[in-house]
């Protein structure tokens, strides 16, 4: 392929992956179809899928640089000896949130298009495994603040409840005209004395029984 060739080439494919970023956005996943995005790319759907087998692989490719970024960051943080763990909980779950309000546009195509279960062993989609490997790091950090007594059942409900929180917080304020880092300064106070009661609570919890 010549270089001007291979030239067209990436921009016809990122010409489409801007068209499917925007549909998916305006319209939802399920309701954007293949056709629709080739037209607004201003190519054949044929020309689609000489770079995208299909849908999937579009959500894919638009996810997962961000995804596997973001999961990078996560262990790292996890991987500060000189830490306590509730330091790391809370810096993890405050670069979770960070990372969802500043991808505000795309945070639902990140996270919650074709979700699968957080503990599913082998998911379908692609993308699903990424997303559950960031939660098995959240539920990681989570466990290293608990008492070791806690069962493998109570680990993932905990985890969950926790992810539900983290997940509050973002959709709190994903139609907020706020900055990042106005939002970061305002209330990063309120978000770790969310984490701290939760985390008293858990660990009360796991006390008691």
């Amino acid at each position: 392929m010549s270089k001007l060739s291979q030239q067209h080439s990436e921009r016809t494919k990122n010409e489409l992956l801007k068209a499917a970023a925007r549909l998916f956005t305006e319209k939802g996943y399920n309701a954007v179809t293949i056709r629709e995005i080739a037209r607004n790319a201003g190519c054949s759907h044929t020309t689609l899928y000489i770079y995208f087998k299909d849908k999937e692989a579009l959500l894919y490719a638009l996810s997962e640089p961000s995804l596997t970024h973001l999961k990078a960051q996560l262990e790292h943080v996890l991987s500060q000896k000189n830490n306590q763990s509730e330091q790391k909980l809370i810096s993890f779950c405050l670069l979770f949130i960070h990372f969802c309000l500043r991808h505000r546009n795309m945070y639902r195509i990140f996270f919650e298009t074709k979700p699968s279960r957080v503990d599913e062993a082998h998911p379908e989609i692609e993308i699903n495994k990424i997303r559950i490997e960031i939660f098995q790091l959240l539920k990681q950090a989570l466990c290293e603040c608990l008492p070791n007594n806690v069962s493998d059942s109570a680990q993932l409900s905990y985890s969950r409840i926790l992810f539900y929180l983290i997940r509050g917080i973002i959709g709190t304020y994903m139609e907020s005209e706020e900055t990042v880092e106005a939002l970061s300064q305002r209330l990063t106070p309120t978000f770790i004395e969310a984490f701290d009661v939760l985390l008293t609570g858990f660990t009360r919890r796991v006390e008691k029984e």
